[in-house]
Formats: C-alpha cells, sequence, structure tokens
C-alpha cells in the first residue's frame, strides 16, 4: 500500500516557479515508477512528467520540455517537479502517482494522490 501528498502548489505569475513534492508513504516507494499528470477544468487529466523506479529514465510531455524537471529521493520517499517559466496554459491540479509500469498511465486502479491546484497568472 502506498499513499501520496502533493505539496508546492500555488498561485504564481507567468515566468515564475513553482517546485511540487510528492511524499510518499510505504517502505516499497523505491520499487514503483512515479509520475506527475495534470487536470484542466473540463479537461481530461493529462502526462506530465514520468520517473523510473532507478531515477534514470525520465519523460515528458512535449509542452513542458526543457521547463519543467521531474527527481526523486528514495531515501526521503519523495518525487518532485520543478517548473520553470511558467505559463497560463500550465494551470490545473497536479496529481503524482505512483505505478508498476513505466510510463505511468491515468488508470485509475493505481495509487494517486489528491493533487495540488498551479495557478498561472498572466
Amino acid at each position: 500500500q502506498v499513499q501520496l501528498v502533493e505539496s508546492g502548489g500555488g498561485l504564481v505569475q507567468a515566468g515564475g516557479s513553482l517546485r511540487l513534492s510528492c511524499a510518499a508513504s510505504g517502505r516499497t516507494f523505491s520499487t514503483y515508477a512515479m509520475g506527475w499528470f495534470r487536470q484542466a477544468p473540463g479537461k481530461e487529466r493529462e502526462s506530465v512528467a514520468a520517473i523510473d523506479w532507478r531515477g534514470v529514465s525520465t519523460t515528458y510531455t512535449d509542452s513542458v520540455k526543457g521547463r519543467f524537471t521531474i527527481s526523486r529521493g528514495n531515501a526521503k520517499n519523495t518525487v518532485y517537479l520543478q517548473m520553470n517559466s511558467l505559463k497560463p496554459e500550465d494551470t490545473a491540479v497536479y496529481f503524482c502517482t505512483a505505478q508498476t509500469r513505466y510510463p505511468p498511465n491515468v488508470s485509475k486502479d493505481e495509487y494517486w494522490g489528491q493533487g495540488t491546484q498551479v495557478t498561472v497568472s498572466s
């Protein structure tokens, strides 16, 4: 069993930065691939970034490449999403997920946090 709690969201102006954190409980954290997804109002949940269980392989959706960086600290059971050069279109609720598959997908059968709101003003 894995429980996930996101933090670090907030309101930021366009061009600014935020760092999201996802703290995981459970002793098997290091065996899961981790991902960040986001969901804007009226839109489907989409993948933003993912990292494999070793922290070696990462993937990003095209719209965030070069701006966002995903990382994990297995000793701290935490995954991070550093978001730079934020744009209004990045506004969404951001969720982290822990999955045995890599890259993760939107399956509801996997572990998900409750989400953290990110709002980017123009």
